[in-house]
């Protein structure tokens, strides 16, 4: 799951209008910004195997601590005493622990039986959606799709950055996308770790969108109820 975590945090601006698209994406994907620094310290294992799933070559073999299911709960619990602790607004901070635990949820759609509950716990969740490549794009493409439309009904740009930046952010995010459903196996385990930092520059993109749009009144409410 890529695009439908980025789904996500789009989808949420409506419900947060103070809460910038930055802090959004970064509560939305934060387990998988957490991971690549783990699999370069060890503490964290995957294999490259090609035709593992139709989607992914990968076999997560070790990620306790990002990818189970109380250790998510405890990244969430994380982020909500800390945006609470800065800004003292409840609302939020429950939106941004919710988007946390959602990473999770949308995981364990796609990925093989390799979800741990627990740290070390032997049950493993996964519904397998990975192994249809049709299925992965019929749930994560509309799914993108309707975030962005809920964050751009939501928002109107104050100037070109806010206009051309989203519309460039929402484009390379379906370029890379369309690159690990099309591409070529990942070379080495550390190429992916590295890639995968990579992803702190898209969160960086969104709060420098959104500094460049303002929320709409109107639209925020309706999408919203959409919502």
């Amino acid at each position: 799951m890529f695009l439908g975590h980025f789904a996500l945090g789009f989808a949420a601006k409506p419900l947060v209008p103070t809460v910038s698209l930055g802090t959004l994406l970064l509560s939305a994907q934060l387990v998988d910004l957490l991971w690549p620094t783990l699999l370069l310290m060890g503490l964290e294992q995957v294999r490259i195997e090609p035709g593992a799933t139709a989607v992914v070559p990968l076999v997560f073999e070790h990620y306790p601590y990002t990818h189970s299911l109380l250790a998510v709960v405890g990244w969430a619990l994380l982020v909500a005493v800390l945006h609470y602790a800065l800004v003292r607004e409840r609302r939020s901070a429950l939106v941004l622990a919710a988007l946390v635990l959602s990473h999770w949820l949308l995981d364990a759609l796609v990925h093989r039986p390799d979800l741990p509950l627990v740290p070390g716990g032997s049950t493993l969740v996964g519904l397998r959606l990975w192994s249809s490549l049709t299925l992965t794009l019929a749930l994560e493409v509309p799914l993108f799709m309707l975030g962005v439309w809920l964050y751009a009904r939501s928002t109107q740009p104050l100037d070109g950055v806010g206009r051309w930046g989203l519309v460039s952010l929402v484009l390379v995010l379906f370029v890379i996308y369309a690159g690990n459903m099309l591409g070529s196996p990942p070379p080495s385990v550390t190429v992916i770790a590295w890639m995968g930092q990579l992803q702190w520059l898209l969160v960086w993109w969104g709060y420098r969108v959104d500094r460049h749009r303002r929320p709409v009144a109107g639209g925020a409410q309706a999408a919203a109820r959409a919502v």
